[in-house]
């Protein structure tokens, strides 16, 4: 039987502090190659979530499992290297080196992730630009140069390069109208589809909803306290 892409149970964990945040997963599921839409409002534990998904912070118990892989059982370094080699993240604010040419920022994921490099093509970084609509010749231009919608083709392009198992994104699109919105959600569903990867995007927005396999709403995963000392 082929593991999920990802699973979570009995997950809880703590933010240390005299006011703390707690967020506890009984369950969930994402299989091999499904998109999944996460709704949750601001301060619903999304980032929490994602943060324990991506192995930034480990739960304090309960299983988080990419892959099949309880990422909590490896060591800090393994960890990294974990999430370098099966998870592709695109961030809210895409966090691109803005000195870095487009190539260099695409291709930085590679770098901590030996076994992901060997599944990228030589020139996957070109081709991830054209598929994703980028202009000729773009890889060599410092990210700082490019407008916001460039900067997130480019985010996309660094997520996907060498095929990561799972691709999670947050909140990619909260700064985009709504043409511009389903532009980008077309382009990145194509590349999903040609690579196979498993989708969790986390947003506010319902109307992104029908274009994934499934939407799930934080609230009913998941369970919230706030402790005030």
């Amino acid at each position: 039987m082929t593991d999920p892409a990802l699973a979570l149970d009995d997950v809880r964990f703590r933010w240390p502090g005299r006011s703390s945040f707690a967020l506890s997963v009984p369950e969930f599921r994402m299989a091999q190659s499904e998109s999944v839409l996460l709704l949750g409002e601001s301060g619903s534990g999304k980032s929490t979530l994602l943060s324990l998904i991506c192995g930034i912070v480990t739960a304090d118990s309960g299983c988080v499992a990419v892959g099949g892989t309880d990422i909590a059982t490896l060591r800090a370094g393994a960890r990294d290297r974990f999430r370098a080699e099966r998870i592709g993240v695109i961030f809210q604010h895409f966090n691109l080196l803005p000195y870095a040419s487009v190539s260099d920022n695409i291709l930085l994921p590679l770098r901590f992730a030996p076994e992901r490099r060997k599944r990228a093509a030589p020139d996957e970084a070109a081709g991830l630009c054209s598929a994703l609509g980028l202009p000729d010749g773009i890889t060599g231009t410092t990210a700082g140069r490019l407008s916001v919608g460039q900067q997130q083709r480019v985010a996309v392009a660094r997520a996907l390069i060498g095929q990561p198992p799972l691709i999670v994104a947050d909140e990619p699109t909260s700064a985009l109208d709504a043409a511009t919105q389903d532009s980008f959600l077309g382009l990145l569903f194509d590349r999903i589809a040609a690579t196979g990867s498993s989708l969790l995007m986390v947003s506010h927005d319902e109307r992104l909803g029908a274009r994934f396999d499934r939407v799930v709403r934080l609230a009913d995963i998941a369970r919230t306290e706030r402790r005030t000392a």
